[in-house]
């Protein structure tokens, strides 16, 4: 096993006849052995770099190595290292199968990343990443140090045309867009590489754009989470297109559970600008319409009787819908002796309404008064 070592007084060589072993060498010298563990974290200094290999002083036997996918993963932080540097390690095995001390420097490198990206934030530097894969509207990139990042589709320019799928398996110049080590969250741009002026001038559209603008727009992608729309602007001499997204929950005023049975690409739909910020547009499809809840107390009030629909029946009861945008829940306890499935017809009646949970209770309308439920 590997071992760190230090001076200690009074050591003695074993009797004569006696095996001897490094560790009884190194005690003989006057070198008191302490073993390394795994996961320990200690201090060495830089004896050499080579090609695939850094080589550490940790006061072992042998110089401890970053080798292997340890060595790939931080090869961009080791081109800024000399030999006699000292540096933070982690244990990750005190002595393999050949008799090598093989350390991790993981946690020094992330470090030195997270400024690095930081700095080309502050001055726009420029650098390669590697597009990975598709991920939620953008392409996920391999960058400098082994980090993680993000290009959402929309700081994907001409080049791809727009389209994330275009870059995968390539490397891509681009710019940071966003650092945030506490979400481990990097975000760059590749238009502001390829298309700097332009990017300027999209930026001066968006800051002119005003909240509840409704626009024409043009559906480019549909996702599980909601569709991202492009709209035309023109701005001075230039046609704009600005691309923002209508998240699930801004589609409609009733719950979406699939918005490829409602859009498409190429669709050509109305949209209303709901926020603007952090350079990213976000409209709504719903708010071209007003809220079916904001008079709901004064359309149902309580002991109404009215017709709904039952659209989902659950372990606690069942969830009529009386309009667009507006379901009760008939509470089991009230579903003693009567036999519902979704699409039937029941007369309700409004017990209570919560409108901050946007909650109402319903009731059935007793038997004896009318038929509960009818086709």
């Amino acid at each position: 096993m590997a071992k760190k070592v230090k001076k200690s007084k009074g050591s003695k060589l074993p009797k004569s006849g006696a095996i001897l072993t490094m560790e009884d060498l190194l005690k003989s010298e006057g070198v008191e052995v302490v073993g390394l563990k795994k996961g320990q974290e200690v201090k060495g200094k830089i004896t050499a770099i080579k090609n695939k290999g850094i080589f550490i002083d940790i006061g072992g036997k042998t110089d401890a190595v970053v080798a292997g996918k340890e060595f790939e993963f931080v090869k961009d932080y080791v081109a800024d290292l000399k030999v006699g540097d000292e540096i933070e390690v982690q244990v990750k095995s005190p002595e393999n199968d050949k008799g090598q001390i093989l350390v991790s420097i993981r946690g020094a490198a992330s470090g030195y990343g997270w400024n690095y990206f930081k700095e080309k934030e502050r001055v726009g530097g420029e650098m390669t990443v590697f597009a990975k894969e598709l991920n939620r509207g953008g392409a996920v990139v391999v960058a400098p140090f082994g980090f993680f990042g993000f290009i959402p589709g929309s700081q994907i320019g001409t080049k791809y045309e727009g389209d994330p799928d275009k870059m995968i398996g390539k490397k891509v110049k681009v710019k940071v867009l966003e650092v945030d080590q506490a979400k481990n969250r990097l975000v760059f741009s590749e238009r502001l590489v390829s298309e700097p002026g332009k990017v300027g001038e999209e930026v001066d559209a968006m800051e002119a754009l005003k909240i509840d603008q409704v626009f024409e727009a043009e559906v480019m992608r549909v996702e599980p989470f909601g569709i991202f729309v492009r709209i035309v602007l023109e701005h001075g001499d230039l046609r704009l297109n600005l691309e923002g997204l209508v998240h699930i929950s801004e589609i409609s005023w009733e719950k979406v559970e699939n918005v490829g049975e409602l859009y498409k690409a190429k669709d050509k739909i109305k949209v209303k600008l709901i926020n603007k910020s952090e350079g990213r547009l976000q409209f709504s499809i719903k708010r071209l319409a007003d809220d079916p809840w904001s008079k709901i107390e004064e359309k149902y009030p309580k002991d109404k009787e009215l017709e709904g629909t039952v659209v989902r029946l659950a372990s606690f009861g069942a969830l009529v819908r009386l309009e667009a945008g507006v379901e009760g829940l008939i509470h089991i306890s009230k579903l003693a002796g009567v036999t519902l499935k979704e699409g039937d017809k029941v007369e309700v009646y409004i017990e209570s309404i919560d409108v901050a949970k946007r909650k109402i209770s319903l009731g059935i309308v007793s038997m004896d008064k009318k038929n509960v439920i009818y086709k």
